[in-house]
């Protein structure tokens, strides 16, 4: 049997050193030589070398599935690395050696599996494949439990990934990450790496990525990106349900090398062991230098997708409240999270309205995210102890914005200002506040008398408390009425109720201006039934855009034929000459 697994090797070596290709029956016949007996062990490093993206497709999925039903009933039996690295040369057991020799080709298989899995240049067929056999693997770890070694090189390689790993991702997002147990050990992995990466940036190694002439910094960011993506696509549980995890592995959260936890199976405590790996791994990921994008991104979701599941939402109080600190549009989408951490996790945050009122921008009304920051102003706008001026501040402080804002952001201002008013009646003097110069001079102002039409509302004042709102009035909403726009012109009557009866009126619905737009304001202008259409009437049908009468002493004609045109109107008779054609087009003469 030695004799004839060495002819075998021999011969199968002679013909790759000829440089013949191995062909599709040859890889079926050394797959089912290696399954047959250890007579042909030296089968595998030949299938082995096959598992390359630039291999045929072919020949790589049969070396592959040959290989995968090699190993996966040796998996029990398979040393670990230390204990395989302590074998001697030819004095140890051969059963150890082989047991040595079986440790590095399941190293080398594993490493392919990663590879292929992560190159962009594999074919999705082998892809899925791959895939499926490293996650075999991961799944027969010793005794069941989940191999957490063999998953943290897979996303160690997945996160290092210098190309696109979408197709990756979306494989793994369907197939696997619905089971509890990989999500658990997902959050432990990104954790580790993100740990590993942060000690980098702080380290030696920050000079070189502040830098750059090395491309670092570029890696970083692709890294980076790399985590983000990973985390994004694992889904969000309800832990608010009391639903059964579905397990990959038999054991379920217990990893290779760790102890038995199966009296702690309870679903209670699945769901704190897993919004604790979640935490950490959010925190270890948000200790990154973000790229500006990925910035946005987290702060866009990070109030869905990740403060439910942490297992204590205030600790990313530091987080959001630097992020909502830096102004402009990164403050814009840290309100969402900030909001949640005030109104429902206790988050004590001095100024808030201060620093609220200074994103109040034109630019806020263009923004992407402009939907969500306007229906959480109104909520935070909306609680009765609210002081009166601050009410008033917001309330001037939009109504100034209305003048120069698009047609969508003045229908917003006008239903924020009504919802102002309704809720806050003692500030419905900034509709109608008239001044007496009477009055004025009584009080000692007769020296510096008060100018007319001078508003006290000073809109570069970043303290509401200091911005006069409280001496001024809505007059900026009174111009509206003649606004270019009739849908702005026809809302403004809505502010002429009378909003301190409650009862007689209700609050606007925010959401269904928050999405508009230009686009959105011409087609509910396009789809309005009108009564009375005006037309334009003419006595014959017109046969140009302009007649001569309409400019005259200018003539429209073609200019490089003569041309006599005569209209009559009243006592006068206009008479064009038009010009030959090489020269200009002369004065019309008129004659009385």
């Amino acid at each position: 049997m030695a004799k004839s697994s060495s002819a075998t090797a021999t011969a199968t070596k002679k013909r790759r050193s000829r440089g013949g290709a191995l062909t599709l029956d040859e890889v079926k016949t050394l797959g089912l030589e290696l399954l047959s007996s250890r007579a042909h062990l030296n089968n595998a490093p030949v299938l082995l070398a096959l598992l390359s993206p630039s291999a045929p497709l072919d020949l790589a999925l049969e070396a592959l599935i040959s290989l995968q039903s090699f190993f996966v009933p040796l998996i029990p039996s398979i040393p670990s690395a230390s204990a395989a690295a302590t074998v001697g040369d030819a004095g140890s057991d051969p059963e150890l050696v082989f047991g040595a020799w079986l440790r590095q080709r399941f190293d080398e298989l594993v490493a392919a599996l990663v590879e292929l899995s992560v190159s962009p240049h594999s074919d999705d067929a082998i892809r899925d494949v791959a895939l499926d056999a490293l996650m075999d693997f991961v799944k027969l770890g010793k005794d069941g439990k989940f191999h957490s070694a063999i998953y943290h090189k897979f996303l160690h390689a997945v996160v290092h990934a210098s190309d696109s790993i979408d197709p990756l991702l979306e494989l793994l997002g369907s197939k696997y990450f619905k089971y509890t147990d990989v999500c658990y050990f997902t959050y432990t992995s990104v954790d580790k790496i993100a740990n590993s990466m942060s000690s980098k940036t702080t380290d030696s190694g920050k000079d070189s990525l502040r830098d750059g002439s090395d491309g670092s910094e570029n890696k970083c960011a692709i890294f980076i990106h790399n985590i983000y993506n990973l985390l994004a696509h694992v889904p969000a549980m309800d832990y608010q349900k009391e639903s059964t995890f579905e397990m990959w592995s038999a054991v379920g959260l217990s990893s290779k090398g760790e102890k038995d936890s199966s009296k702690d199976s309870s679903s209670t405590n699945i769901k704190k062991k897993l919004k604790l790996k979640l935490t950490k791994a959010w925190l270890s990921f948000l200790k990154l230098p973000l790229p500006l994008d990925v910035y946005k991104e987290v702060l866009a979701s990070i109030h869905q997708n990740v403060i439910p599941s942490m297992s204590n939402p205030a600790i990313l109080c530091d987080f959001l409240t630097r992020s909502y600190d830096i102004g402009g549009v990164i403050s814009v989408m840290a309100l969402s999270g900030l909001f949640i951490l005030m109104t429902q996790h206790g988050l004590e945050y001095p100024k808030f309205y201060e620093k609220l009122y200074a994103l109040l921008t034109p630019a806020v009304f263009m923004a992407k995210h402009r939907s969500v920051f306007l229906q959480l102003l109104d909520t935070c706008l909306k609680s009765s102890y609210l002081p009166a001026y601050l009410a008033a501040a917001f309330a001037k402080r939009l109504s100034r914005l209305a003048l120069s804002v698009p047609p969508a952001g003045a229908l917003i201002i006008i239903a924020l200002i009504h919802n102002l008013l309704r809720r806050h009646p003692s500030v419905n003097f900034l509709v109608h506040w008239e001044v007496d110069e009477n009055e004025s001079n009584t009080r000692g102002e007769a020296t510096q008398p008060k100018k007319i039409g001078a508003d006290p509302f000073n809109n570069d004042e970043a303290d509401p408390a200091k911005s006069g709102a409280m001496r001024s009035s809505l007059w900026e909403i009174d111009t509206l009425r003649h606004h270019y726009s009739p849908a702005v012109s026809r809302f403004v009557a809505s502010l002429e109720e009378d909003l301190t009866v409650r009862a007689k009126t209700t609050e606007m619905k925010i959401t269904d201006f928050s999405s508009g737009s230009y686009a959105t304001v011409f087609k509910d202008e396009v789809r309005r039934r009108i009564k009375q259409v005006p037309l334009a009437f003419y006595r014959t049908t017109p046969t140009s855009l302009f007649q001569g009468s309409d400019f005259p002493g200018w003539t429209f004609g073609d200019q490089s034929n003569s041309t006599i045109e005569t209209a009559v109107e009243g006592n006068e008779t206009i008479e064009a000459v038009g010009a030959s054609d090489s020269t200009p087009s002369k004065r019309l003469r008129v004659e009385a």
